[in-house]
């Protein structure tokens, strides 16, 4: 989910005032060095936000149409070592049987994410199992693999092609995971050239074949510099399920700490 949905939040992280673009590769420049370039310049322009708060509303809607909606907040806590992934909490307010359930991850580099869930109903906090990541988080088509931060050292990039997106041109950027227990071959990215924005994300599972796409609109800039998508969607191409999130009430800088984002918190948040 935006700093969740695992490059929802990769390229999170050369002065802050400095434009930079890139061109497709020049001459000896190979596909994978300008997809890895794209992949950087992504990550820095989204530094510096220290963290966040946000409120969402969770939409999903199965493969006949029906729809159930569920309230949550998300907050983030910003690692800035290269060596470790952000932090976060995700907190259910709505409907009463997922009240007070409540997600922890420490996202990694290459070692598995560290995952959490406090159940309410049986009062105990469950460690999620690396190789149990693929599975759907809390019923919605996102799953505990893509609620991790997106850090550019997990992934291999290559660039594929330029390509139209709406009213911007896209780099569409091949991402393959580095690390073990994915449970994607590879993913699309499409980034806008103009604000390097996620417009759009294809996952791929295992054997290759198109899962999920993920879409992100209505973006909004914060603090002058930190763009965020109030309109997710994605849509499970086999399933034909679908989940949306609208974020509303992003707040920055809030002064959260590390102690906010521990285990042993769990169980007393609200």
């Amino acid at each position: 989910m935006q700093k969740i949905c695992s490059l929802l939040l990769a390229l999170l992280l050369i002065p802050m005032g400095t434009i930079m673009t890139w061109a497709a590769p020049g001459e000896g420049q190979d596909a994978q060095t300008y997809g890895l370039e794209i992949a950087v310049e992504t990550d820095r322009r989204d530094r510096g936000f220290g963290d966040s708060e946000v409120q969402v509303i969770m939409e999903l809607t199965n493969a006949h149409g029906q729809r159930s909606v569920r309230q949550l907040k998300i907050l983030t806590y910003e690692v800035a070592s290269r060596d470790a992934g952000d932090k976060s909490l995700v907190i259910f307010d709505r409907p009463r049987d997922v009240k007070g359930t409540v997600l922890l991850t420490h996202s990694k580099i290459l070692d598995p994410d560290d995952q959490w869930i406090f159940l309410p109903a049986i009062k105990r906090v469950k460690r999620i199992s690396s190789v149990n990541k693929s599975g759907s988080f809390v019923g919605s088509e996102f799953s505990y693999e893509d609620m991790a931060s997106w850090e550019v050292d997990k992934y291999t990039y290559r660039w594929l092609r330029d390509e139209p997106c709406g009213d911007f041109t896209c780099a569409v950027v091949e991402a393959r995971p580095r690390y073990e227990n994915s449970g994607y071959k590879k993913l699309e990215l499409f980034i806008d050239l103009t604000e390097y924005r996620q417009q759009r994300i294809k996952y791929y599972d295992r054997r290759g074949s198109l899962m999920k796409t993920l879409s992100f609109h209505k973006y909004g800039k914060y603090l002058g510099q930190y763009w965020r998508a109030h309109d997710l969607r994605m849509i499970n191409h086999k399933t034909k399920k679908a989940t949306r999130l609208i974020w509303n009430r992003y707040e920055f800088r809030k002064g959260l700490d590390e102690n906010d984002f521990h285990r042993s918190a769990l169980q007393r948040i609200k």
